[in-house]
């Protein structure tokens, strides 16, 4: 799983961010305040986050497995069906092809299943780090609220070209998801 793709679905496109830019309100006088994070990091480095790609990473070593299995046995009844062709009847040639395409059909309709657009691992991936994207947000809203800013970029989006790196808050995310889960811990 791509760790940027646990934002992804939290990211604006940059026309769509732009725009919001260009029409959000800002009170006559006041200046936008900026800051960004870098949510690659702040995945490899938050726990909660490595151990949610962990869980995942493990249902798709599972899914690899059984569609490796299903891959051999495709394999095998292609092999057959070439080798034994020559010397079986009609009748048992077909049963062989037929178990062949079915074989097929049911590793396809497998690989679909799970890698497919709407499949079982983009729907396991939003459903692992949901929790994980929530705390992090959370944690966005608290340290650039404490820091008055009023608008943070993610730097791992590649939108950002430019920025002074002191305005950068993944520490300070970081540090709040710490005290988050250390809180949570103590309880």
């Amino acid at each position: 799983m791509d760790r940027h793709a646990l934002l992804r679905s939290a990211r604006l496109p940059a026309t769509a961010l732009a725009a919001l830019l260009l029409c959000t309100p800002v009170p006559a006088g006041a200046e936008t305040r900026v800051g960004y994070i870098d949510s690659a990091r702040i995945f490899s480095e938050y726990k909660p986050a490595q151990e949610a790609q962990a869980r995942f990473d493990r249902q798709v070593q599972g899914w690899r497995d059984d569609a490796a299995e299903k891959e051999r046995l495709v394999n095998q009844l292609r092999a057959e069906v070439r080798d034994q062709s020559p010397i079986l009847s009609t009748l048992k040639r077909q049963e062989k092809e037929e178990a062949l395409q079915k074989a097929i059909a049911e590793y396809e309709r497998f690989i679909q299943e799970v890698w497919g657009p709407q499949g079982r691992a983009a729907q396991e991936n939003d459903r692992a780090t949901a929790e994980v994207v929530q705390q992090i947000r959370s944690a966005v809203e608290k340290v650039a609220g404490d820091k008055g800013l009023n608008l943070v970029l993610d730097a791992a989006s590649g939108f950002i070209i430019y920025v002074d790196k002191t305005l950068d808050l993944t520490g300070d995310v970081l540090q709040e998801l710490t005290a988050r889960t250390q809180g949570a811990v103590g309880r």
